[in-house]
């Protein structure tokens, strides 16, 4: 078997501290940027697909539950026993029960059925690249976006830079001036043989998910036994938060890095939890670590490669799909709405009768953001950060 590594090479950082390591999707790199603006922006990459569908659960949708079934879940405001009515017709899975008040505090929203350019072949390869790119396709590219943004704006510096363990992020990939920071991983294999792994499981849906799971657990941590054991569990997150916390209290004005574990083809009712209830503790422990009055100046956005099937598939999960939802969260975000344009669940309406249907590009919620926190013209988005980008009208989601 002959495998191409163009896509994924094996890159290596030395450190100040002698540390190497080689970028994969499956590991948690950590970037950040000073930057002479008051606001933050936070861009958390969620890899391997998180199911915007059981996220925000379209409810009120006629054919929902007869699609979803058990990952229909439930809703009467109960978080305890079923999904958190948002609106009348969506819900938020209750595994994010916590962020129930920055919802109700205008903190907390989502943009539904997003997706990027990318479609019909579904990799996580390829649309993780996408994503971090931010352009239309990868021919020629060599930035992130978050950096495209970085080399428009006058007086960007870097940080000191801590390459403590692995990581490249992508995202702010480029010339303008970022530093690197990770935490211990405390992974019994090695980042080569990660990647290794990654690449033969690419095509087959249930290794790749359990590999993800594994790792998974290896980083965060969960009941049971672990496939891959680390020595200190469920802390890889929160160390993260916290360190983004502390940055961004003093010049640090960007911060990127990814949570694992949304390649749910497998028993998505436990995986999703798990995913789910650590991204609602990142985002309290930003808020916590940020003291209000950072917290106000402070826009955080979640987003995903591509979305999950409408259909649950034989092993109770789901497959690749294309739309998806983002999640914002912060002072600066204009939340308690959940923003896009629904395209329904009939078949006629779903992409090739099997996903759900994109409206909007993921990318113009990101740069309405980003016009907002740095005054960057409409013609710069569209053209340079988010080349052929139409942001449309204007979604209302900074304050």
């Amino acid at each position: 078997m002959t495998l191409s590594f163009s896509r994924r090479s094996f890159l290596t950082r030395t450190s100040l501290l002698g540390c190497c390591a080689a970028a994969s999707p499956l590991m948690t790199p950590l970037s950040f940027a000073a930057a002479p603006w008051d606001s933050r922006l936070v861009v958390i990459i969620l890899r391997g697909g998180m199911d915007g569908l059981d996220v925000v659960q379209p409810w009120g949708a006629p054919e929902f539950a007869g699609l979803r079934g058990k990952l229909g879940g439930a809703t009467g405001g109960d978080p305890a026993k079923g999904a958190h009515d948002l609106d009348g017709f969506f819900a938020m899975h209750r595994a994010l029960a916590p962020l129930i008040p920055l919802w109700q505090q205008g903190e907390l929203g989502f943009t539904h059925a997003v997706a990027t350019p990318y479609r019909h072949k579904r990799s996580h390869f390829d649309g993780q690249d996408l994503l971090e790119a931010g352009t239309p396709n990868l021919s020629g590219v060599r930035d992130g976006w978050l950096n495209r943004m970085l080399q428009n704006l006058p007086g960007v510096e870097g940080r000191t830079a801590y390459a403590i363990g692995h990581g490249d992020s992508k995202v702010l990939a480029g010339s303008a001036a970022v530093s690197d920071w990770s935490p211990d991983s405390n992974l019994d294999m090695s980042p080569q043989a990660v990647l290794l792994a990654q690449l033969v499981m690419e095509q087959d849906p249930a290794f790749h998910a359990a590999l993800s799971e594994a790792l998974n657990l290896s980083e965060d941590g969960a009941d049971g036994k672990m496939a891959v054991p680390r020595k200190a569990r469920g802390q890889t997150h929160i160390k993260i938060a916290e360190f983004a916390a502390e940055q961004l209290r003093g010049d640090t004005r960007v911060a990127s890095f990814s949570i694992n574990g949304w390649d749910t083809h497998n028993r998505q009712e436990r995986a999703i939890k798990g995913a789910l209830s650590g991204l609602a503790e990142v985002i309290l422990t930003l808020k916590q670590g940020l003291g209000s009055d950072v917290w106000q100046k402070t826009s955080i956005v979640a987003m995903t490669e591509f979305g999950r099937t409408v259909r649950v598939n034989g092993t109770g999960g789901t497959d690749h799909g294309t739309g998806g939802a983002m999640i914002m969260a912060g002072g600066a975000v204009r939340g308690g709405q959940v923003l896009g344009r629904w395209p329904g669940l009939d078949e006629a309406s779903l992409f090739e009768r099997r996903d759900l249907m994109p409206t909007s590009d993921v990318r113009a919620p990101a740069a309405w953001l980003m016009r907002a926190m740095t005054g960057l013209n409409r013609d710069v988005l569209e053209r340079v950060i988010f080349p052929g980008l139409d942001m449309g009208v204007d979604p209302g989601i900074a304050r």
